[in-house]
């Protein structure tokens, strides 16, 4: 999937985007490294740990809460990709909002990924931390995050290459369970049965938890700016990791149910290490805890890169402190961002254990999404817009997910969103009165 030349805009639309005069980030990113961090995104930690409170809400629907949330990732990234390719600028749904709806819902989409996001950042530095050295978990948070963060300041080709790197031995512990739990005995298909326990509301909600796990794709549509020929990489780079990471969450699920069945799945304190446990392959869980730690580090890495990248957008805008949009002369990276990132994400990790605290960022993902959908419902057809049937599935699909979370998510979900619209409002009366 590309899109067609006639789509393609010039250097000085790209200029007006990113605030007339700003500096850009370089594009160094191939088809290739757009995959990659791609799936260094999506293949995370969540796959070793969303799949037991999936099974705890849909039961023996598990399988089909996975098909819902990769129909409306689905949608989501159609919408990104065409969205991307037109804007081909850092900031993803914040730009794409600003440019079709307006800016107030530009802003809503990068307050909920900004802030939602940098609390998930926290949150995986912390499952590193607990992964590498139980003990001395917010440590090893923080090295984590001082680590990648001088990973990404070094460029963003760098950032591509430990990612490579990440993907290859995750995507190598993953297979190694699959083969280990569908060819041992305790492998039944009968297991995979759709029983009377999966009910309609319960297959939503396991939908919702675990389309955060596809989520990553979009870290592809924010590195816009910094991907070579963006009108035809990124289409084609964001439907590929897509795909290959649907391919392997469904492997992954299809084994471990055949082995726990769905009831011991949703007991499963780590559902992966289990799974081989039951399968007569303990010598694997060694493998497992290795993975889900890299994994959980690709997923920082990630996160690091695209909440720098927002944050880059907005204070192009003003909506952050405008210093925040300075371009390193050398590396080519927004090296106040990431720096200022890296350290509210460092500080966070070594205060307070956010991992159960994160509900917010779920929904306000999902948020984002829905504000890309609408943007590219907006689309005409010279602008290479989707069938129009894919963004309005994609932006039902976010909403009904939303709020098909536990209630808990959804009320701390929308105090976020709250205090962002508070914000705005409050930036606007100021500017107002500067103006007057």
């Amino acid at each position: 999937m590309f899109i067609p030349d006639r789509y393609r805009l010039s250097i000085s639309d790209l200029d007006r985007w990113v605030g007339g005069g700003a500096a850009v980030l370089e594009r160094r990113l191939g088809v290739f490294d757009a995959v990659v961090i791609g799936l260094g995104s999506m293949i995370g930690a969540g796959v070793f740990a969303a799949l037991a409170p999936a099974a705890r809400a849909a039961g023996s629907g598990l399988l089909v809460g996975l098909a819902v949330a990769a129909v409306v990732a689905y949608c989501n990234a159609t919408s990104s990709a065409r969205l991307a390719a037109r804007y081909p600028a850092s900031g993803g749904t914040y730009v794409y909002g600003r440019e079709r709806l307006g800016e107030f819902w530009g802003y809503l989409a990068g307050w909920a990924f900004v802030v939602g996001k940098t609390a998930s950042c926290a949150a995986m530095a912390l499952t590193v931390g607990a992964y590498v050295w139980p003990g001395q978990a917010h440590a090893v948070a923080v090295a984590a995050v001082v680590a990648l963060t001088a990973v990404n300041y070094a460029g963003v080709q760098k950032s591509a290459w430990l990612t490579r790197v990440i993907v290859a031995i995750v995507l190598a512990a993953l297979a190694a369970v699959v083969v280990a739990t569908l060819t041992s005995g305790a492998a039944m298909a009968s297991r995979l049965d759709l029983g009377a326990d999966a009910s309609f509301g319960g297959v939503l909600e396991a939908g919702g938890l675990l389309f955060f796990a596809f989520a990553g794709y979009a870290r592809i549509a924010t590195l816009g700016e910094e991907v070579r020929d963006p009108a035809r990489t990124i289409p084609r780079a964001i439907p590929l990791a897509l795909g290959i990471t649907l391919v392997v969450y469904a492997l992954v699920a299809v084994a471990v149910l055949m082995v726990l069945g769905p009831e011991r799945l949703a007991a499963a304190a780590a559902p992966l290490s289990e799974a081989v446990r039951a399968a007569g392959a303990g010598w694997l869980a060694l493998v497992v805890r290795v993975g889900a730690a890299v994994a959980a580090l690709g997923s920082l890495l990630a996160l690091i890169l695209g909440v720098s990248r927002t944050t880059l957008a907005m204070a192009r805008d003003r909506h952050l402190p405008h210093a925040l949009s300075a371009v390193h002369p050398r590396f080519k990276v927004p090296h106040r961002a990431e720096l200022t990132v890296g350290a509210v994400v460092a500080v966070l990790a070594a205060v307070a254990d956010v991992r159960g605290a994160i509900g917010f960022s779920s929904f306000g993902v999902l948020a984002y999404y829905a504000v890309a959908n609408a943007s590219a419902f907006t689309l005409t057809p010279e602008e290479g817009r989707p069938a129009r049937i894919i963004p309005v599935v994609g932006l039902a699909g976010c909403m009904i997910l939303a709020f098909s979370l536990p209630p808990a998510s959804v009320i701390s979900g929308a105090a976020v969103l709250a205090v962002g619209v508070a914000a705005y409002g409050v930036r606007r009366l100021l500017l107002g009165r500067r103006v007057s």
